[in-house]
């Protein structure tokens, strides 16, 4: 089952709700916010960060369909932490928040706390 997004816009006449539904066997996913201090204090400025390969499964598309036509469903569900290739998908932003979609094939695993 697909799982959509619903992202607030900060408005000042009235809030604006927008549904965001990945297609297929896209996820929409939000990276985890790094660290910015090393062990001496010392703070990194944004250009100096690495991004973040971690991220929170925000939407899930339908799957895709094999050569039968059986619908493979994506692994992962909403809430989930995962795993990505570090430079994988497209960035995107949606009411000033940063989003991630990738293909499901493109995550590389489901971090379990």
């Amino acid at each position: 089952m697909a799982q959509t997004e619903q992202v607030k816009a900060p408005n000042k006449e009235k809030e604006q709700t927008l549904k965001f539904q990945p297609l297929g066997a896209r996820v929409l996913l939000r990276r985890l916010e790094e660290v910015e201090k090393l062990r001496g204090g010392i703070i990194l400025p944004d250009n100096a960060k690495k991004k973040q390969e971690q991220a929170e499964v925000v939407a899930i598309g339908t799957g895709k369909k094999d050569k039968a036509g059986n619908l493979i469903p994506i692994p992962v569900k909403v809430g989930d932490i995962v795993l990505m290739e570090k430079y994988s998908g497209q960035e995107i932003t949606l009411h000033d928040i940063e989003y991630v979609i990738v293909r499901a094939d493109e995550l590389i695993a489901i971090i379990e706390k």
